[in-house]
């Protein structure tokens, strides 16, 4: 298949499986910051073993993905440098700014603060330690808004001005507060959140089926996860609804399928750019967003429905089959989720910056056989290292608290036998 495809084509292919990659491991991460803060909230105010050792076990499954998504988001900026050294020349004096506050802010301070939290445990006083969680969270909030700052400038360029044929920052002001940005933001924390829910429902349901002795760690767990889920695809929904609100005339009108608005915004493209085809691709438009839109209902319907059987605590600790189902869940947030980064990336083509520069311009110069090398190379990085988080969180998950290693004191002796 490589070996037909143009350079342009491959250079988009190699970007979408390295950013999409990284992008999942991004989700889960935001997500479980959020709920070890909250659950290490509780155990600090409360003095509450079972919390604590909730918050150490799921700290560490947090530390072992956000370890590879660091990986990946390394992996993936190379082929930044390499493949679109066009779109960095024409605009990164406009949005480096923004990628270079969320460098700061991922490599830096989150990094410096977790791995205080990580070597904190028994060390530092319990406000202390509560409050290093607590920074390390709001600053992947932090790095997350830049990036989307970054990526709504890419998608609605404002806040800027044309010197010497390149983009120079004219008003940080105005890219900082893109709607494009902005909503985009929310509808990724949101979503976040829906799929840390999820993935603790899931691994709690497959521990609660298989009778594992902490049953009562799992039954809060469980609960703690439905009930951060439902929420979240609700305000999920939300800010998506908003989004569709900014959507690009071209991508509004590939997405509803209406032959004349295509028409219109391809006219409107060609008298402003000249001749051309400004269209995006409507399959993929569509199926991105089709594919989110049936995994919300989806999830929004189960969310729901786990919700009022987990009021019942006989439901809790023996309905298998509701179980087994929470377990098959815990990927279809994350499918979702690249639905929706589909649907909006690909629907900002043929452009990288909407209106201003070209995709087939943004691109190094490199040849077709340089790029399908390169293809190859970081797909298969990136295919080694998804294996490998995989098997690592599944180990460590399928251990449970006995297995846990984060911090200096045995999980066991944190775990007491109580009642919900």
């Amino acid at each position: 298949m490589l070996l037909g495809m143009e350079t342009v084509e491959l250079a988009r292919l190699q970007f979408a499986l390295t950013a999409g990659a990284h992008f999942l491991f991004v989700a889960l991460t935001l997500g479980l910051a959020t709920l070890v803060a909250l659950l290490q909230t509780r155990a600090t105010f409360g003095r509450d073993p079972v919390h604590q050792a909730m918050t150490r076990f799921w700290g560490q499954l947090y530390i072992i993905n956000y370890a590879m998504g660091i990986v990946t988001g390394l992996v993936m900026e190379f082929q930044l440098g390499l493949s679109w050294s066009g779109l960095t020349k024409f605009a990164g004096n406009a949005f480096g700014s923004a990628l270079a506050l969320e460098t700061m802010m991922a490599f830096f301070v989150e990094a410096t603060f977790l791995g205080l939290w990580i070597f904190g445990w028994n060390k530092l006083n319990r406000w202390a330690h509560l409050t290093l969680i607590w920074v390390v969270t709001l600053t992947a909030y932090a790095s997350a808004f830049w990036i989307m700052v970054a990526n709504g400038f890419l998608q609605h360029p404002v806040g800027h001005r044309v010197q010497d044929g390149v983009l120079h920052l004219g008003d940080f002001g105005a890219m900082v507060a893109n709607p494009a940005a902005l909503v985009a933001f929310g509808h990724i924390l949101s979503g976040a959140l829906v799929v840390a829910g999820f993935f603790m429902a899931g691994v709690s349901a497959y521990h609660l089926r298989r009778r594992t002795a902490e049953q009562d760690f799992f039954r809060k767990s469980l609960r703690v996860g439905i009930t951060v889920a439902l929420p979240a695809t609700l305000v999920t929904a939300t800010f998506g609804g908003i989004a569709f609100q900014t959507l690009q005339p071209a991508k509004s009108a590939a997405w509803v399928g209406n032959a004349g608005r295509m028409a219109e915004a391809q006219a409107e493209m060609v008298a402003l750019h000249g001749p051309g085809d400004y269209l995006p691709p409507v399959a993929w438009v569509q199926s991105g967003a089709m594919t989110m839109l049936i995994l919300f209902a989806l999830m929004f319907f189960f969310a729901g429905l786990s919700f009022l059987l987990m009021l019942f605590r006989p439901v809790v600790r023996g309905l298998r089959i509701w179980h087994w189902l929470l377990t098959a869940m815990i990927p279809v947030p994350f499918v979702a989720m690249l639905g929706g980064w589909i649907f909006r990336e690909m629907g900002r083509q043929p452009w990288a910056v909407y209106g201003l520069l070209t995709t087939a311009e943004a691109m190094s110069p490199v040849s077709a056989g340089q790029m399908r090398f390169s293809v190859i190379a970081f797909t298969s990085v990136f295919a080694v290292l998804i294996v490998i988080n995989y098997w690592l969180l599944a180990r460590a998950a399928r251990r449970g608290p006995a297995g846990v290693t984060l911090g200096d004191r045995p999980i066991e002796a944190a775990v007491p036998v109580a009642t919900f």
